[in-house]
């Protein structure tokens, strides 16, 4: 009974942590946007969605509980809004403004449609709930980590100097920590090795 008690607790700690979190990201989001524009609004979307999902996504049957996955989603969590601080506290380079735009706008869509394909069965800390194959996932095995990606560098084309690039670094170092700590977890999963067979590439088609 107790064991069974104490993995209820950890369970819906972990979504509540969740659902405080991604608040939290929205009223910043709200705070920190001037002007919305169809982007913001994608993002305001995928943040009422996970909402949803941290009320009612299933057990993971396994989680990554270890210190240094907690840093990792810790990193992951902080390295944008640390990025967007630092530009108002000093003012960056521009790049590309339009070619940022793109990018921007092209990653919120593939992290819209990452999110929505994989359902509840989202967290941001590596666990097992089942294993997602279809949608984007049946081309590369973390297409909303590239979404990610893509935002960075689409920001940074808007506006970047050497912290930003720097934090960019740290959070792609956190990024790629996350991905390979998923995996090793995803594994415990029958489907993974076929899987893995039919989508060779983690993050970029033909690289890696």
């Amino acid at each position: 009974m107790i064991p069974h008690a104490s993995e209820m607790f950890g369970r819906r700690f972990a979504d509540l942590l969740l659902f405080c979190v991604t608040a939290i990201e929205l009223v910043i989001l709200f705070l920190l946007t001037p002007t919305f524009t169809i982007t913001d609004w994608i993002y305001v979307l995928q943040h009422f969605i996970v909402l949803g999902i941290a009320l009612t996504r299933p057990q993971p049957k396994l989680r990554d509980y270890s210190p240094a996955s907690s840093m990792a989603v810790v990193v992951a969590y902080a390295y944008p809004y640390a990025q967007v601080i630092y530009l108002r506290w000093s003012s960056g380079h521009v790049a590309s403004p339009t070619a940022g735009l793109v990018l921007v706008t092209l990653a919120a869509g593939l992290s819209l449609v990452s999110l929505l394909t994989i359902g509840r069965l989202f967290g941001v800390r590596p666990a097992l709930r089942g294993l997602v194959t279809n949608g984007p996932y049946r081309f590369i095995r973390h297409p909303m980590y590239l979404s990610y990606v893509l935002a960075d560098i689409g920001y940074n084309l808007q506006e970047w100097n050497f912290v930003t690039l720097l934090l960019v670094l740290v959070g792609w170092m956190s990024l790629i920590y996350r991905i390979r700590a998923e995996e090793r977890v995803l594994s415990q999963h029958a489907e993974w090795p076929a899987y893995v067979v039919l989508v060779r590439y983690r993050l970029l088609p033909g690289l890696w």
